[in-house]
């Protein structure tokens, strides 16, 4: 038995770009990279909405339709938690589809979201704290799955739900979750980890992380099967684009690359003062251009006196049109900068209070604008922060130094 597995196809991502076909050729790309397979598993996150456009979900039904025209010797043998009359007929008849939702797709509690309406279509069978057991030539497989909930609820959800593995199958498990240590957010830390995950499966799937890896922990094998477009345009998202294969009993579990997605390439400059900036990001640009498909290319650019950076980029754009897709921050790096981001540091660790943090700033400002340093400041910066412009006015005329 072969099972195809990829994740994160975000369809709809980057719409009303150039963009915004790239979700919809990699998924595709996927699908037919998937057709060799007896079963298709994917981890969620397959809108990047939570109510795509009807255009986008027509796309994405033409493509995830595929699997049911090719024929499967898989067989349903029973269900988990689900009524086995709640499968569309039309899913037996070619390659299915398992699919979990994830934190994009994810509507409230009593709503249908976007995976389950393509469940009730028949596209897909869709899980949810529950699970399906498959089968093909006497080899049984159990798939359960718990779709993308708020962290702050996963590890007590994931904890009472309590899914235990199916005697006589392999047993694979998939979730669409930050796991410690994979993914730590301080706005939303991750409630599962290694240690609570269930023992007993064979392989744990995990979705909503989109680097690719394969990794063992004792007595857990965890799959990352990643994204298979680009969203964020982050430095580890350059990693290469792929669906991976499981093959058992005998079990082999391999990475197929996606051969023809837009490549992505991140690079930090550090602009000399001494050399134009726009001959030194030309510089960089030049070794990534791709005569197949133009990459996108994510600059960040660190350096002093950047204000002519937004000129430069039209100017380099515009020159690059039909080679490059270019997106780039900027990062002063001049000491004003650095001694506006050290008070804001003082002050978040309380060693500096609002008052003083203000008076700090407004001291720098007086100085680079050549204001006498004989000026009160704690009196000035009481006067403003009262509204009493005029008074403020006066210790200003009275001792300028001009």
């Amino acid at each position: 038995m072969k099972i195809s597995v990829f994740s994160d196809l975000h369809f709809g991502v980057n719409a009303n770009t150039k963009l915004e076909n790239d979700c919809f050729e990699n998924a595709e790309e996927a699908i037919d990279k998937s057709l060799d397979s007896d079963i298709i598993i994917i981890c969620g996150d397959i809108f990047d909405s939570r109510y795509p456009r009807p255009d986008t979900i027509a796309k994405a039904t033409k493509i995830l339709s595929k699997p049911l025209f090719k024929h499967s010797e898989i067989k349903i043998v029973s269900t988990i938690g689900k009524k086995i009359e709640k499968i569309h007929e039309r899913i037996l008849n070619g390659i299915p589809i398992i699919a979990i939702h994830g934190t994009h797709d994810r509507l409230t509690k009593d709503q249908i979201n976007a995976v389950q309406l393509l469940d009730t279509a028949g596209i897909l069978f869709h899980l949810h704290l529950n699970g399906i057991v498959l089968e093909k030539d006497g080899v049984k497989i159990a798939i359960q799955g718990m779709s993308g909930v708020p962290e702050r609820y996963a590890g007590q959800i994931l904890e009472e739900w309590s899914p235990k593995p199916i005697e006589g199958c392999y047993n694979i498990l998939l979730l669409h979750q930050s796991i410690d240590p994979f993914i730590y957010s301080p706005q939303e830390p991750p409630t599962i980890s290694i240690d609570s995950l269930p023992e007993g499966f064979d392989l744990i799937i995990n979705g909503h992380i989109h680097k690719s890896t394969l990794e063992i922990f004792q007595t857990k094998k965890i799959l990352l099967p990643g994204s298979i477009i680009v969203t964020q345009f982050k430095k580890e998202e350059q990693d290469a684009k792929g669906i991976w294969k499981i093959e058992i009993p005998k079990e082999k579990i391999y990475f197929e690359k996606l051969l023809n997605t837009r490549k992505f390439f991140y690079e930090e400059i550090h602009i000399d003062k001494n050399k134009s900036i726009k001959s030194q990001i030309k510089e960089i640009l030049q070794k990534f251009v791709d005569d197949q498909k133009p990459p996108v290319v994510r600059l960040k650019i660190y350096g002093s006196s950047l204000s002519t950076l937004d000129k430069e980029i039209k100017s380099i754009e515009d020159e690059y049109k039909d080679k490059i897709i270019l997106k780039y921050s900027k990062h002063e790096s001049n000491e004003q900068v650095k001694r506006k981001t050290d008070y804001l540091r003082k002050a978040r660790e309380g060693s500096l209070s609002i008052d003083e943090m203000g008076i700090k700033i407004l001291v720098d400002n007086l100085n680079d604008l050549n204001f006498d340093n004989k000026i009160d400041s704690a009196k000035l910066f009481e006067e403003l922060s009262s509204g009493n412009i005029e008074e403020a006015e006066i210790l200003l005329k009275g001792e300028n130094s001009d």
